[in-house]
């Protein structure tokens, strides 16, 4: 898929609240909240205009009996998709709008995703900073594929000064 990169809009957090009362009415009580997270879900950053979501789940193995539902919706059913535990469901084809990230309540990957979110939220000079990153390596791949493995060093970088950040934010 192509690379498309963005400026920030005030639509994906309209976009997020749609998706989520829509899900909603799919999964019902299975759902124990719903989280914005990656770049669309920080106010000025770049991002290319899918929505990460993150639906947090009491069963993670119950959203399997979700598969032919949410494909009949024109979902694409990606399962673990490379993180055990996961569930993945990318919505809009080549022209992807969503990419909808099911955990179960006790998944390590969830506060990894929300310190990082928290983060660049209240480092705006960090997200300018990731955000001009990405410019430069929109600029040099054209594919998805190779831009994400480009920016997975820096994105690691920022990682740990996040988890070192809420550490010491829970210090406090």
């Amino acid at each position: 898929m192509k690379v498309r990169l963005t400026n920030f809009s005030e639509d994906w957090f309209k976009m997020f609240q749609i998706e989520a009362q829509f899900l909603e009415t799919i999964f019902g009580d299975e759902i124990i909240r719903f989280e914005h997270f990656g770049s669309t879900s920080v106010q000025g950053m770049k991002a290319k205009p899918v929505i990460d979501m993150m639906c947090i789940v009491k069963d993670i193995e119950k959203v399997d009996m979700f598969n032919d539902k949410m494909n009949s919706l024109g979902y694409v059913v990606a399962g673990e998709w490379g993180i055990q535990g996961r569930r993945l469901f990318r919505k809009g084809g080549e022209n992807r709008t969503h990419h909808i990230h099911f955990y179960q309540i006790d998944h390590p990957q969830i506060e990894r995703h929300l310190v990082f979110r928290d983060y660049l939220q209240s480092h705006p000079k960090e997200a300018e900073r990731y955000s001009r990153y990405k410019e430069k390596l929109a600029q040099q791949f054209d594919q998805t594929r190779e831009y994400s493995l480009a920016k997975k060093s820096f994105v690691k970088e920022l990682e740990q000064k996040a988890l070192h950040w809420y550490a010491e934010k829970l210090r406090k």
